[in-house]
């Protein structure tokens, strides 16, 4: 595509030249545009120019935000990084463990050599559209391979190995024999929780498939040593013969294509939510899959799931997002994903007091969702959507919780601690019991309006003084 340069980029690319330098665009920008997409942020690399002269000229074009400390990255706005060209060295433990030090006068190919993949180390000028591409990363591009640039350089930082995983998903890209069997030799356990969950968050929402990139993290060997609760799905049998290879590793990837095109319409932190649910659904199945009469069997398993998603969460260092509770969320729609299926069996039955009940647990909207990707997650990957096991229940699941108003949150509490104070009540134990059990009158559509919630309290009140 024609890549649309921002004016900012190119007046500094003139003033860079003026003082007799060389101003590239770098990295995922240039890698962007070879694959027609526009990038959205920007990274320059400057040549031929002093760090102090660098700077002068960066003060010109606003206020300028420095980053680091022995290497600095210029911040120019939200979308645009300016630095000088740097050589990277290993100096100890860890991801960040690196001396970085720029050096205005290193040629292309050796700036160029210390990134991750080939599709990444390529370079062009926006003042002339000249392509500078020392290691063949537009060849990589058009094949469809993801190659790592040195592999003297490639294993001092473990984070690529996740990185791979992550391209591969996003891009449907292949991965280079090589950088397989170089992945496969470094160890993770070097990794902080904030950066694997960086690029597990981008396997999970920038990838159209994420089950591409998780079973790259597999062959990659990153499964094994950062998610032994994925790693314990492998083999295990699934209940339904629905795939000629039904384990419940594959029906997991599934689940998560599926759960991927659910979610487009909500909010960041409810998407991160759905994804990290139908990723832990049948964490309990590996402890609680048996053979009964002849049949596989899972009895439990959506308790038993409870404990490996909690891990795994903490391995992620999943929290709150956005004041959303999203470890909470998981940990519940994982223990109830079988609900929607268990009130469709029962619909005759159920009231909507169930309804109500479960909407304090969780979010009944994203409930469904991940209840309806583990349905048609039943379905293998080569049969076409029109032909896709239904969810039935899960449809009927989410018509009732919205005919309720729960689909989002549970009922409002009608009586609080404020009407009963009004009423003469002191503050104390027994008014907490009788805002709970009025709720759970609520809950079950016995109390409609203040004036009945002020008589069940009245009510609960004689009872107990009773007794």
């Amino acid at each position: 595509m024609s890549l649309r340069v921002p004016k900012k980029i190119l007046k500094l690319a003139e003033s860079v030249q003026r003082a007799g330098g060389r101003a590239l665009l770098v990295g995922g920008c240039v890698r962007d545009a070879l694959m027609n997409a526009q990038p959205k942020d920007w990274d320059v690399e400057v040549y031929g120019v002093e760090p102090a002269r660098l700077r002068e000229l960066i003060a010109e074009f606003g206020s300028v935000n420095a980053v680091g400390e022995a290497f600095t990255v210029y911040k120019l706005g939200a979308d645009l990084d300016v630095s000088l060209p740097r050589r990277e060295r290993k100096a100890g433990r860890g991801h960040r463990a690196f001396v970085v030090e720029g050096d205005p006068s290193m040629t292309f190919e050796e700036s160029a050599r210390r990134r991750d993949f080939t599709i990444n180390a390529i370079m062009q000028d926006p003042l002339t559209s000249e392509i500078i591409d020392p290691y063949n990363g537009r060849r990589d591009i058009e094949r469809k391979l993801l190659r790592h640039v040195s592999g003297e350089t490639f294993a001092e930082d473990s984070l690529r190995v996740l990185r791979a995983a992550q391209f591969a998903a996003r891009f449907e890209f292949d991965v280079d024999l090589q950088t397989i069997e170089l992945c496969r030799r470094i160890n993770l356990d070097d990794l902080p929780a904030e950066r694997i969950w960086g690029e597990m968050e981008k396997l999970l929402l920038r990838a159209e498939r994420p089950s591409i990139g998780l079973m790259w993290l597999d062959e990659l060997g990153a499964t094994a040593q950062l998610f032994p609760e994925i790693e314990a799905l492998k083999g295990v049998p699934q209940e339904a013969e629905w795939h000629p290879e039904g384990t419940v590793d594959i029906h997991t990837n599934l689940v998560v294509d599926r759960a991927r095109e659910l979610i487009d319409d909500l909010p960041y932190a409810k998407q991160v939510t759905v994804l990290l649910a139908a990723l832990c659904h049948d964490f309990g199945k590996p402890a609680t899959t048996e053979l009964i009469e002849g049949r596989i069997r899972s009895r439990g398993h959506d308790e038993a799931g409870v404990a490996p998603t909690e891990t795994l969460l903490e391995c992620l260092n999943i929290h709150t997002i956005n004041g959303y509770h999203v470890r909470g969320q998981v940990i519940e729609l994982v223990r109830a994903h079988l609900k929607p299926g268990e009130f469709y069996k029962k619909r005759d039955e159920v009231t909507d007091g169930a309804f109500r009940r479960l909407a304090r647990r969780c979010e009944l909207d994203l409930l469904y969702r991940v209840a309806r990707a583990d349905s048609l997650g039943r379905n293998a990957d080569w049969v076409p959507p029109e032909k896709w096991h239904g969810a039935e229940a899960q449809e009927w699941f989410i018509e009732r919780a919205r005919e309720l108003s729960v689909e989002h949150a549970p009922p409002p509490m009608i009586l609080m601690g404020r009407h009963l104070q009004e009423m003469g009540w002191t503050p104390s134990p027994r008014m907490g019991e009788a805002l709970r059990h009025v709720y759970e009158l609520q809950l079950d559509g016995r109390v409609r309006t203040l004036e009945e919630a002020k008589r069940a309290a009245q009510e609960f009140a004689r009872n107990d003084s009773a007794n």
